[in-house]
């Protein structure tokens, strides 16, 4: 859980800092900060239920099958 928490911090100092590079203001770069980290953890949890449905709704003989040399 540490390791979740550091790397949430590590993001939002990214995020803020970026922002703050270009715009030169604390208000935009916070609000980025808090914002962008929100929208992309939908982003994935929506990305990762795309990918169980279309995991879910493959036939076995559609699976991907790995490459044996």
């Amino acid at each position: 859980m540490t390791k979740t928490l550091t790397f949430g911090v590590v993001h939002m100092t990214v995020a803020f800092t970026v922002a703050y590079l270009m715009t030169g203001s604390v208000v935009i770069g916070g609000a980025l900060a808090l914002v962008e980290p929100a929208v992309n953890t939908v982003a994935y949890f929506v990305h990762e239920k795309t990918w169980d449905w279309i995991r879910a709704s493959r036939r076995p003989s559609e699976a991907i099958e790995p490459f044996i040399a």
